[in-house]
């Protein structure tokens, strides 16, 4: 096994795991600090903080930042979820402790310069903008909202116009100061890497993390409910979805069989029935999002507006089938799609990478691929309808954006669920 783990003196956790065949290597900081972690006043600071980490600290500009990275051929990010925040790199391997270097920088010298603040600020107004015009995108805000209303997990990560509007300077201070504290990281690399180099680099160049440590967070309240808006557009844009399990829980891979099967790929039930044989729609898919004390389980459409009538009914028909006539030959191609998928995304350090740091926020702890492909050969038929079933019989949500006029009634597509 190539992962090793050190925690540090102030308890962030370093975790490397060596790669012999390439000549890069792919590290950054997982802060276990997202949307999930903020207050309605505050909705969006994560987000915005991630953008204004780039932008200068106390020995960098904002222009340097950028070209220490680049002028090594290196490329740098970083995103945003509902559960933690990512600042990475990827870099050629004699490059790390500059990658280090500058990740460290960012996350402990950032000046949050007011007249930056300002700039980004107008960037991420046009973002949140650019998302509002895309149907296809703002329908998965109303779905979280929707399903998780009146809490963090329900709010858009990039938070309101408002909140964007008047957060201040002494609001990101305040928030970094209590929230990334180095319990809360975990600094991973995967490649030509040297684990105690690492970790001397690591324990090096963080020194100057804040101590205090808050970490509050709302519960998961599932309520579904639905919302459907009249927008004109050629399409009618819908998600149906239903609570599920975490990513802890000992289901979780049956529904992963359970979710493959009935929608994601071309083989599967939803894309067969709804696309090739009705021709319904240009794009439907089934997925899960799930959290470390649940999940929601969703199935994503786009038609036009003269077959949503006929859409939903077979969608949620399709579902409730899938519990029922599942066959062995089904089950071994959609355990075949997910260790394939496994085993791809490992053939990536950058994948590598992401995946550690994830599994020790989550779990604690490393999975090596033989342990998850294993998960993966134990689910059985039955482990999938059981798995298919737990989603019934729930409060569905249900939300649509686009010419609505021919959507079925919420009380009978929840009916269906039921039959």
């Amino acid at each position: 096994m190539t992962v090793e783990l050190t925690r540090l003196d102030n308890g962030m956790i370093v975790a490397t795991d060596r790669l012999e065949h390439v000549q890069s290597v792919a590290l950054g900081a997982w802060v276990d600090v997202g949307a999930r972690n903020e207050t309605p006043d505050i909705n969006g600071i994560s987000h915005m903080l991630e953008h204004m980490a780039f932008k200068g600290t106390r020995r960098r500009s904002a222009l340097q930042i950028s070209e220490e990275i680049e002028n090594v051929g290196g490329q740098m990010n970083a995103y945003t979820s509902r559960e933690n925040t990512a600042y990475y790199c990827k870099v050629l391997h004699e490059d790390q402790e500059l990658a280090i270097d500058v990740i460290a920088d960012i996350l402990q010298n950032s000046t949050l310069d007011a007249k930056e603040l300002e700039r980004e600020r107008q960037v991420i107004l046009q973002e949140i903008g650019q998302a509002n015009d895309t149907p296809d995108d703002i329908v998965f805000d109303y779905f979280q909202e929707t399903a998780l209303p009146d809490q963090a997990l329900g709010r858009s990560i990039l938070g309101s116009p408002e909140n964007v509007s008047s957060l201040t300077r002494d609001d990101l201070f305040d928030f970094m100061s209590r929230r990334y504290s180095p319990k809360r990281m975990v600094f991973s690399a995967s490649g030509k890497v040297d684990h105690q180099q690492i970790v001397d680099l690591v324990s090096e160049k963080f020194d100057n993390l804040p101590a205090h440590e808050d970490h509050e967070m709302e519960a998961l309240r599932y309520e579904g409910g639905s919302r459907i808006e009249q927008r004109d557009l050629e399409q009618v844009h819908v998600i149906f979805g239903l609570p599920t399990v975490s990513y802890t829980d000992d289901s979780f891979y049956d529904l992963q069989v359970f979710n493959t099967l009935l929608g994601g790929g071309m083989s599967s039930r939803l894309f067969q029935e709804i696309r090739e044989k009705r021709g319904l729609v240009y794009s439907v898919y089934s997925f899960s999002s799930h959290y470390v004390d649940g999940g929601l389980f969703s199935i994503y459409a786009g038609t036009g507006p003269n077959d949503i009538g006929e859409l939903m009914p077979v969608m949620c028909d399709e579902l409730v089938r899938a519990t029922v006539d599942l066959t062995e030959e089904e089950v071994n191609r959609a355990r075949a799609q997910l260790k394939a998928s496994v085993v791809m995304g490992m053939e990536s350090n950058s994948g590598r990478c992401e995946t550690l740091a994830r599994q020790i926020q989550i779990f604690g702890g490393p999975q090596t691929m033989e342990e998850i492909i294993a998960k993966v050969e134990a689910v059985d038929l039955e482990r999938v309808r059981a798995a298919g079933k737990s989603l019934l019989g729930g409060t569905p949500t249900v939300t649509a954006l686009g010419p609505v006029k021919g959507m079925p009634g919420y009380d009978d597509l929840a009916a269906r669920l039921r039959a």
